[in-house]
């Protein structure tokens, strides 16, 4: 159930979320009340919380909070939790705050995610290391890959370099090692822990890659079909490997 505070929100509680400018977020894939890399979520929600709110956020008043919203779900749910201060204007956005904790569950995906076919685009967006609610720019050029007959887009940054779709990390198989572009990017909790080394990786590094995925909470680890003209096997024998490496990470009770 969808909670704010610990309380079903009123139209008035959504309208106001609804016209939040400033907020943050994480979203994380919950298993019979256990969650892969919780710390990771929770130091994600504290360090973007001081960062954007000035505050000291009470991780145990979130796991709380999550734990009152899922009792009544599936043992299999995505859940994202959300801060934001609707006494926060748009002529007064310095004022103190008091972020109030949005719980959304949703249903979680079953099976595997098919390969996505992606377009490179110029675009990066803007804090990129907070977790942030601003997802115009980026589902704009998801929607115009989309459009373009594309499955996502992928960001290329000012400096030339590949950083990240627009939910997801960017990785790649190469020599057997697995690498992520370091573009400025959001570290994603899954990054984090499958682990790898950072590289630069531009346009015209694609051919030397053996494989390429997305990588995320939801879908966890998902195959890159192709980035613009370049294609690749999505059934590498790496991606076994990065699977297990993931699976393998304990869950933490909420």
């Amino acid at each position: 159930m969808e909670l704010i505070d610990g309380l079903p929100p009123s139209a008035a509680d959504m309208r106001a979320f609804a016209f939040a400018g400033l907020a943050h977020f994480t979203t994380m894939r919950v298993h019979r009340g256990g969650v892969r890399g919780l710390a990771l979520h929770l130091d994600r929600l504290v360090i973007d919380g001081r960062a954007l709110f000035d505050i000291a956020l009470d991780t145990d008043l979130v796991r709380r909070r999550i734990r009152e919203a899922i009792a009544d779900e599936p043992e299999n749910v995505i859940v994202r939790v959300t801060l934001f201060d609707p006494s926060l204007t748009l002529e007064r956005p310095g004022a103190d705050a008091s972020p109030r904790i949005l719980i959304s569950p949703r249903g979680a995906p079953s099976g595997s995610p098919s390969p996505l076919r992606v377009r490179s685009t110029p675009f990066g967006r803007q804090s990129p290391e907070i977790k942030h609610t601003g997802l115009f720019g980026s589902l704009y050029e998801r929607r115009l890959a989309q459009r373009a007959g594309f499955d996502d887009a992928v960001f290329v940054d000012g400096a030339g370099r590949l950083s990240e779709g627009p939910t997801w990390n960017l990785g790649f198989v190469h020599d057997g090692d697995i690498i992520w572009a370091d573009g400025d990017a959001l570290q994603g909790v899954t990054r984090t822990l499958v682990g790898g080394a950072s590289e630069t990786v531009a346009l015209d590094d694609l051919p030397r890659m053996d494989a390429a995925f997305a990588s995320g909470s939801g879908a966890g680890i998902r195959p890159i079909a192709s980035i613009d003209e370049v294609a690749w096997p999505t059934d590498h024998p790496a991606f076994d490997r990065v699977r297990a490496a993931y699976a393998s990470v304990p869950f933490d009770e909420i």
